[in-house]
């Protein structure tokens, strides 16, 4: 399954790397009318009208794209296996509380020779 998540999400971003690319590409609505008179509409690959429809409809289609690969992303994201549960449900026993006394260090026992050392 984690497969199919890291496919999914290289198939969405380069939707989104293409989408950007074709937006970026598209001439807006003011660019039409210069078209139209034939300032650089009989130059284009597609003719006046065509790329326009081309670029629009592969824009449409890699929208969708990105659309669908966004919703699969979402589901697979909220799927939980039945037998894990929350990080905060784990064993409590290897968490430690507030209200456990730490116990008194016991002193170590003196050197033998020590006994000889007088105290100041």
């Amino acid at each position: 399954m984690n497969v199919l998540v890291n496919v999914i999400l290289g198939v969405q971003m380069l939707a989104a790397l293409a989408m950007i690319g074709l937006i970026l590409i598209q001439h807006g609505k003011g660019a039409d009318m210069g078209a139209a008179f034939g300032s650089g509409g009989s130059g284009s690959l597609f003719g006046a009208s065509g790329s326009a429809n081309f670029l629009s409809r592969t824009t449409a289609g890699l929208a969708a794209t990105f659309f669908v690969c966004t919703l699969a992303l979402a589901y697979f994201g909220n799927l939980r296996p039945a037998t894990s549960g929350s990080v905060l449900e784990g064993p409590a026993a290897a968490i430690p509380s507030a209200t456990t006394v730490p116990a008194p260090a016991v002193p170590a026992p003196a050197p033998e020779g020590s006994a000889q050392i007088p105290a100041k």
